[in-house]
């Protein structure tokens, strides 16, 4: 089929921008414009134009590292990263609803949105999360790669058994505030806590199918089978050890691989295929996770590639409509579901 009739918007759940160019460049963007190909990045605007990113929803992640107060502030300041970037370049504005989203692309203009990545930024408190809702933050991670003192992540001990009393108070405030629950990174305990507490639609961000591939990074299927209930929307990441069961077995210590095995595209079509076929497609999105990776698939190098991701589901029967459900208009539904 083809699927060169116009090109598709792409808006996309996941992009560490802020965080990497706070690494290279301390968020001097005259030191590393993006205005102008910086090779040394997944994303700048020569190639967000040619990958037809057209809304990102920025993550303003800081390390687990950061506690306290001092991962508040490195949040705000992330933030304050992503209001530059729309400062100093007229094509992108920000944005907050599936208004301003629609409204941007009228101007021919990128939306640039906000997605907080990890409850440790919020420091326990709920008067924090809702001065990031206030900025404009839409969703947060309810962790990171480590435990909060209310969630269970994915990648860490288990503690809580999913979330605490706390943490189902931190969802229902989300719900209240209009930041998306986004559920990547969490245990599979909290991501079943989370859809039994929310009354509103989740998010995974930036997360495969473990079915494809068994990492505990990915949505198992009984989770999976859940989403439609809840109106929520899986957007598939390209991160090699997520995407391609020998790296995963070797970054979870499992085999021994010399070299390493290498992730392509076949990998992440086949967690989109799988997702397709348990959520359905009214619930699929991208969520890359271009710029907080230090490698990524061949034939999805970076944030010019989105084209060649719909032309290959596109060659697998994806309809046209297929495909702009899933490069933004799930995201702009969930987005819109769950606005206050």
């Amino acid at each position: 089929m083809s699927t060169s009739s116009a090109p598709l918007r792409v808006l996309d759940g996941h992009n560490d921008l802020p965080w990497h160019h706070r690494e290279l460049a301390g968020y001097d963007l005259d030191a590393c414009d993006i205005a102008h190909a910086q090779p040394q990045l997944h994303t700048d605007l020569p190639r967000m134009r040619d990958g037809g990113l057209a809304a990102q929803l920025w993550s303003v992640w800081v390390p687990c590292s950061f506690t306290g107060e001092a991962a508040v502030a490195a949040t705000h300041e992330q933030i304050d990263f992503v209001e530059a970037l729309c400062a100093r370049y007229e094509q992108m504005v920000p944005a907050r609803t599936a208004a301003d989203v629609r409204s941007a692309w009228g101007e021919g203009r990128h939306a640039a949105l906000i997605g907080m990545e990890g409850g440790h930024s919020i420091a326990g408190s709920l008067e924090t999360l809702a001065a990031f809702a206030d900025r404009g933050a839409r969703y947060m991670t309810l962790t990171h790669n480590d435990n909060t003192e209310w969630a269970d992540s994915a990648t860490d001990e288990r503690v809580h058994g999913g979330l605490t009393d706390f943490g189902r108070e931190v969802v229902r405030s989300m719900n209240d505030l209009g930041m998306v629950v986004d559920l990547s990174h969490v245990s599979a305990e909290t991501m079943h806590d989370a859809l039994d507490t929310s009354r509103l639609p989740v998010m995974f961000s930036h997360s495969g199918a473990r079915a494809v591939c068994d990492h505990p990074r990915n949505v198992p299927d009984d989770v999976l089978e859940r989403v439609p209930a809840n109106g929520g929307i899986v957007m598939a990441n390209v991160v090699p050890k997520f995407v391609n069961q020998a790296r995963a077995d070797l970054d979870l210590g499992r085999t021994d691989a010399v070299p390493e095995p290498v992730a392509t595209i076949e990998h992440v079509v086949a967690h989109f295929e799988h997702l397709r076929e348990v959520v359905g497609i009214e619930h699929v999105g991208i969520g890359a996770d271009y710029d907080g990776v230090d490698e990524t698939p061949v034939g999805l190098e970076d944030v010019s590639t989105y084209p060649a991701l719909l032309a290959a589901l596109g060659e697998r029967g994806w309809s046209r409509g297929d495909l702009t459900a899933l490069a933004h208009g799930n995201a702009l539904r969930v987005l819109e579901a769950t606005e206050v």
